[in-house]
């Protein structure tokens, strides 16, 4: 794991600035991808491709993306067969560690609020070595 050097104001704490880090590595794998052209064949390595952007960020310690572009609106038909990914298709999951704190965070679509909620899985310790694992699309 590389610990980026602090580069939050002294009057938060570690577990804050990771959990503030958190939100901005999920609101921009949401806003920066969404619309992007995605199919059951493209779907695998978009989801790398997202993953690979976000792990170079400070803090990262492993990123998980799944797209699952099943979940999409209407489907062209012949060279026009994909969809736009929208919120329905992102799974993602970050986690952060900076010393000895450790934060898990989550996007991903809540169909009983009808919105991409993201949210604090576990904050903690950092136990286990670094790792990256790599995205997987459901279909």
């Amino acid at each position: 794991m590389t610990t980026a050097p602090r580069i939050h104001a002294a009057s938060i704490s570690r577990r804050e600035a990771l959990l503030f880090e958190a939100g901005v590595k999920l609101g921009g794998v949401f806003h920066q991808y969404l619309g992007m052209p995605v199919s059951p064949r493209t779907a695998p390595s978009l989801a790398r491709a997202i993953e690979s952007a976000v792990g170079l960020q400070p803090y990262v310690r492993s990123v998980r993306v799944r797209v699952d572009p099943s979940r999409g609106g209407p489907l062209g038909t012949g060279r026009f067969a994909y969809r736009y990914l929208t919120p329905e298709m992102l799974d993602v999951t970050v986690e952060l560690a900076d010393g000895a704190v450790a934060v898990v965070a989550r996007l991903r679509h809540r169909p009983d609020l009808r919105y991409p909620l993201m949210s604090v899985v576990r904050v903690g310790t950092a136990e286990r070595a670094p790792r990256r694992r790599r995205g997987r699309a459901s279909t």
